[in-house]
C-alpha cells in the first residue's frame, strides 16, 4: 500500500469450504444466487418506479440466514489468519460478495464485494487508506438506474463526465 503495509490479495474460493467439500450444494448455492439476481432485476425496476433505492435480495438473503452469518465469519477469520502467516497486516478477497472492512484482531479485513449485485469497490486513497465504494450511498443517488447492470453504464457516464 502508499503508506508501507503489506495485504495479502486473493479471490478466497480456496477458502471456502462449502465449495471445496461438497461441490453440489455448491452447484445449487449458484443457481439459486443467479436465480435471485434474475428476479432483483424486475423487483428493483418496481422499487425505484416507486422511488426506492436499489435492494439486493440475495445479500438480504445471505445475512438472515444464520449458516450464511457463521458461513461469512469463518471465511473471514480463515483469510485474516492466512494473511498473518504471510506476514501481511491485512487481506483484500471478494469471493463471498460481502463487502466490509473489519479488524480481526490485528489484521484489517477487506471484502470488496462486487459490482454486479451488490455495486461496491475497493479504492486506496494516495496516503495508503482504503475506502469502500458503495454505488447505492454515492452516484447512484445523482445518476437514475434500473439495475446493476445500468449502473455500470452510469459509472462509465460519470467518468467520462469528470
Amino acid at each position: 500500500m502508499a503508506d508501507g503495509r503489506r495485504f495479502l490479495v486473493i479471490h478466497g474460493d480456496e477458502f471456502d469450504v462449502v465449495v471445496r467439500n461438497a461441490r453440489l450444494f455448491a452447484y445449487l448455492g449458484d443457481w439459486a444466487y443467479d436465480a435471485a439476481i434474475a428476479v432483483n432485476v424486475g423487483f428493483n425496476v418496481v422499487r425505484r418506479k416507486l422511488g426506492f433505492p436499489y435492494w439486493s435480495i440475495s445479500s438480504w438473503a445471505k445475512l438472515k440466514v444464520k449458516n450464511a452469518v457463521n458461513f461469512i465469519g469463518a471465511f473471514e477469520s480463515a483469510l485474516a489468519e492466512e494473511a498473518k502467516r504471510n506476514g501481511c497486516d491485512g487481506v483484500i478477497c471478494g469471493h463471498i460478495h460481502h463487502a466490509q472492512m473489519v479488524r480481526r484482531g490485528n489484521i484489517e479485513y477487506v471484502n470488496t464485494g462486487d459490482w454486479v449485485e451488490s455495486c461496491t469497490a475497493l479504492a486506496e486513497h494516495h496516503d495508503g487508506s482504503l475506502e469502500l465504494i458503495r454505488w447505492s450511498e454515492t452516484a447512484a443517488e445523482e445518476l437514475p438506474v434500473e439495475s446493476p447492470v445500468d449502473a455500470r453504464a452510469a459509472a462509465r457516464r460519470l467518468v467520462e463526465a469528470a
